[in-house]
């Protein structure tokens, strides 16, 4: 069974920084692509960010380019995601998502 558990999340101030941490477990987690998704309130899910299996390949939402940066340790099945420069519009429930899968989600909030 898929299991993902997001970590990380919490209240920054605009300019700052998080790193969020999304544990697997139940699956190869080295033969997936993996993702990051977030929702913000009253929104729907938005696509945040993308990793290829071995780490090699990423890709990023317009909005979050430059100042994102996935990546991931097959050797403890974890998935990262570093956020710099955070802004209030970043403020969202993040997800890591494999397939159609997701986990429970870790709260950012961006305000001063």
């Amino acid at each position: 069974e898929v299991h993902l558990v997001e970590s990380g999340g919490g209240l920054v101030q605009p300019g700052g920084s998080l790193r969020l941490s999304c544990a697997a477990s139940g699956f190869s987690f080295s033969r997936y692509f993996m993702s990051w998704v977030r929702q913000a309130p009253g929104k729907g899910l938005e696509w945040v960010s993308r990793i290829s299996s071995g780490g090699v390949s990423t890709s990023y939402a317009d909005s979050v380019k430059g100042r994102f940066t996935i990546s991931r340790d097959n050797t403890k099945n974890t998935l990262y995601l570093q956020m710099n420069s955070l802004k209030p519009e970043d403020t969202a429930v993040y997800y890591c998502a494999v397939d159609d899968r997701r986990g429970q989600g870790t709260q950012v909030t961006v305000s001063s």
